[in-house]
C-alpha cells in the first residue's frame, strides 16, 4: 500500500524495530498511564453467525438490579434481568444485521447504558468490511498473539491484512511447501516467524476474522530471475526493454522492487503458482492485492505501451479463477484503476488508499460514493486514509478529534477506516507504530466502531445516499457539502426510513481530513438544535443515536408534522448525531 511507499527516515525504522507488542506498554512509564484502556464489556468473537450463542464477559460484576437491552435500529427487541459478569444470548436467525446491546439499572427510569457493545449477526464478512491489519512477526508467544486478536475482536474487526508477512514478493513462501522455513527476513530485514504468522491466523479464525494475505501484483526483487521469473514478464520504461520500470529502495532494504506487467499471461500463471504455495502451508482466506499507484509511460518487453489501470482487470480475473474459493481484495492508490477494472472486477470489496489530490472531506466521501457506483451498487468500501501523517516519523500520539471528525464523515457515509491493528496506522508502511492512541480514545474509538456495528443496516446496507434539505433555526446547515463553520448533513433514503448524519464542523480549524499535523479542533457541544426536515408521507417515529453520547443507544424524540415537513430538536450534537424518520 504505497505512494511514496515506505517514506520514513531511519529512526522512526528504529522505533518501529523497537514495539514489538503494542498494546503491552506496561514496561513503558511515560506512556502507560496515557495509553491504557481495557474495555469492561466483550463477546467472545468479531462476528456471529445467524443462531449462534454470543456469550458477553464484563470485567466487573453487574449491580444486582441490572437489566440487559437487546436493541435492533433503535428498538429493543428483548430485555432480561442479569447479575454476574457473564451471560448468553442466541442472535436471531436472521442474516447480515447489526446489534446493540447494553445495560443499565432497572431501578432507572431513564435507562442510562451503564456499558453496550455491537454484535454482527452476519455468515458473510464481505457484506459489512471492516477491516484490521497486522504488520509484526516476529517470535511471539501465544499470549502477545492473543492479547492483539483480542484487540482486534473488541473493534469487531472482521478481516485482516497480513501486511509484509513474506519472503520475497516473487516467492512469499520461504522455503517449499515440503520443508517450510522456520523463519525468514522480509524485505528491510526483520526475521518474520512462520508460528506467528500461522498463529495469528488460528487465533484469528477463533474469533471468526478472515485473514488476507499481502502481495504486490507486479512486484519481483533483484533475485527474482534465479525463482523462474522471465525477462520478458516485465514493465519497462523504454521501448528498447533497456530499463525496467521499478521502486527503488536504500538500505536497509534487501532489494528495490522491479515491476512485471500485471497482464502477462505467463506472469499470472507464475504468481499463481506460487501463492498456490502459500495457501498450502498457511490457512489464509485471501490475497490483498497492492499496486504502487499511476507508473506513466510504461512497455511490455516488446515495446508496446500497456495501460496499466485497464491491465488489472485481468490480473484480477486470472487470480479469482485460479482461487475461487479465495477472497480478493485489490488497493486502488488514489482511485488509480478503480474505475477502469478494479470497481467491475470480482473483488469482494472495495478499496481505497487515500492520497492526493483526494485532501478534502467532500474528496473523501467522493470516494466512497464513487466506489459504491463504480462496484455497480453492490459492494462496500475502505479507506486506507492516514490520520496526522506529517506527524508519523516521530513519536507522540494520535490527534482525538483528527480521528473522531474523520470517522464520522466516513462512517456517516457508509465507509470503513483501516486504521486498527497492533498500533493505530499513520503511516503506509504498517510497521511504523510512532503515534499511539491515548486510553481516552481508544475508548471513543471502540463506540465508534459498536455504532458501526450496531447500526450498519442504516449506514451500509443498500439505500439511496442523496442531498437532503434540511434547515436549522439558529445553526448554519450545509447539506451534502463540508464547509467549514456549520453542520453538513448527509442523507439516505430506505424503503421505509429516512436517515440524516449531522455532522459539526462549526469550530473546524481544518478542511483536510488528514490533520498532517494534529490542529483540528475539538467541537464545541451543540444543544437543543431544533432543525427542519422534508418528508414524504406520514411519520410514525423519529429517533436519534450517537456514538458521543448515551453510549450510541438510541433516544426517541418529540416531532411535530405539518404537512410534508417535520420539525424535531436534537438534544446534543458533539461530532456526530444520526437521525432516523420512520414512516408509517
Amino acid at each position: 500500500m504505497k505512494k511514496i511507499a515506505w517514506a520514513f527516515t531511519i529512526s522512526s525504522i528504529l522505533l518501529v524495530a523497537g514495539c514489538k507488542d503494542y498494546y503491552d506498554v506496561t514496561n513503558d512509564p511515560i506512556t502507560y498511564g496515557q495509553t491504557y484502556f481495557k474495555p469492561a464489556l466483550k463477546t467472545y468473537k468479531a462476528v456471529y453467525k445467524p443462531g449462534e450463542t454470543v456469550k458477553f464477559t464484563l470485567e466487573e460484576e453487574l449491580p444486582g438490579n441490572a437489566t440487559v437491552a437487546y436493541t435492533h435500529l433503535g428498538e429493543v427487541i428483548k430485555e432480561e434481568n442479569m447479575s454476574g459478569n457473564s451471560w448468553t444470548w442466541k442472535a436471531p436467525a436472521d442474516d447480515f444485521q447489526g446489534y446493540l446491546v447494553y445495560v443499565y439499572r432497572k431501578d432507572d427510569a431513564e435507562k442510562k447504558p451503564l456499558y453496550s457493545i455491537a454484535v454482527d449477526v452476519s455468515s458473510e464478512w464481505t457484506k459489512f468490511p471492516r477491516y484490521g491489519f497486522v504488520s509484526q512477526y516476529d517470535l511471539m508467544s501465544a499470549d502477545a498473539i492473543a492479547r492483539n486478536v483480542d484487540n482486534l475482536s473488541r473493534f469487531h474487526i472482521n478481516g485482516v491484512q497480513f501486511y509484509d508477512w513474506m519472503h520475497d514478493h516473487q516467492k512469499p513462501l520461504a522455503g517449499s511447501v515440503a520443508n517450510p522455513a522456520e523463519s525468514w527476513p522480509d524485505l528491510i530485514g526483520r526475521t518474520n516467524y512462520k508460528s506467528t504468522v500461522a498463529g495469528y491466523i488460528q487465533a484469528m479464525h477463533d474469533k471468526g476474522m478472515k485473514t488476507m494475505f499481502y502481495n504486490l501484483l507486479f512486484g519481483a526483487l533483484d533475485n527474482a530471475a534465479s525463482d523462474g521469473v522471465g525477462e520478458n514478464w516485465y514493465l519497462f520504461k523504454d521501448q528498447e526493454h533497456q530499463e525496467k520500470d521499478m521502486h527503488p529502495l536504500d538500505p536497509p532494504f534487501r532489494s528495490s522492487i522491479y515491476l512485471t506487467n500485471p497482464a502477462n499471461p505467463d506472469w499470472q500463471t507464475y504468481i499463481n503458482k506460487r501463492h498456490q504455495e502459500v495457501y498450502e502451508v498457511f490457512d489464509f482466506d485471501g490475497f490483498h492485492i497492492d499496486q504502487l499507484g499511476n507508473r506513466g509511460t510504461v512497455y511490455d518487453y516488446d515495446g508496446n505501451s500497456i495501460d496499466l489501470a485497464a491491465s488489472y482487470g485481468s490480473f484480477i480475473a486470472a487470480t479469482v479463477v485460479k482461487f475461487p474459493d479465495k477472497y480478493h481484495v485489490m488497493n486502488s492508490v488514489a482511485q488509480y484503476g478503480q474505475e477502469q477494472s478494479i470497481g467491475p472486477s470480482g473483488v469482494d470489496f472495495l478499496y481505497t488508499e487515500v492520497w492526493d489530490p483526494y485532501n478534502t472531506f467532500d474528496q473523501l466521501t467522493g470516494i466512497i460514493h464513487d466506489n459504491y457506483r463504480f462496484s455497480g451498487y453492490t459492494r462496500n468500501s475502505v479507506l486506507a486514509a492516514y490520520m496526522n501523517y506529517a506527524k508519523s516519523d516521530k513519536a507522540g500520539f494520535i490527534h482525538e478529534p483528527s480521528v473522531l471528525l474523520t470517522n464520522a464523515v466516513i462512517f456517516a457515509n457508509g465507509g470503513a477506516h483501516l486504521e486498527v491493528g497492533e498500533h493505530y496506522l499513520a503511516n503506509e508502511y504498517f510497521p511504523n507504530n510512532n503515534l499511539r492512541m491515548k486510553g481516552t480514545l481508544k475508548d471513543k474509538l471502540i463506540t465508534y466502531y459498536d455504532f458501526m456495528v450496531g447500526y450498519q443496516n442504516l449506514l451500509r446496507d443498500g439505500g439511496e445516499m442523496v442531498v437532503p434539505s434540511v434547515t436549522a433555526t439558529d445553526v448554519t446547515l450545509h447539506n451534502g457539502t463540508a464547509v467549514q463553520g456549520g453542520v453538513t448533513v448527509y442523507g439516505r433514503k430506505l424503503a421505509n426510513k429516512d436517515v440524516f448524519h449531522f455532522v459539526n464542523f462549526i469550530h473546524a480549524t481544518t478542511m483536510e481530513w488528514r490533520d498532517d499535523y494534529g490542529v483540528q479542533a475539538e467541537p464545541n457541544l451543540i444543544q437543543d438544535m431544533e432543525v427542519k426536515i422534508p418528508v414524504t408521507r406520514t411519520v410514525k417515529r423519529v429517533w436519534v443515536a450517537s456514538p458521543d453520547q448515551n453510549a450510541g443507544v438510541a433516544q426517541n424524540i418529540s416531532v411535530t408534522q405539518q404537512g410534508m415537513e417535520i420539525t424535531v430538536k436534537l438534544p446534543q450534537l458533539k461530532y456526530w448525531d444520526m437521525v432516523v424518520v420512520e414512516y408509517e
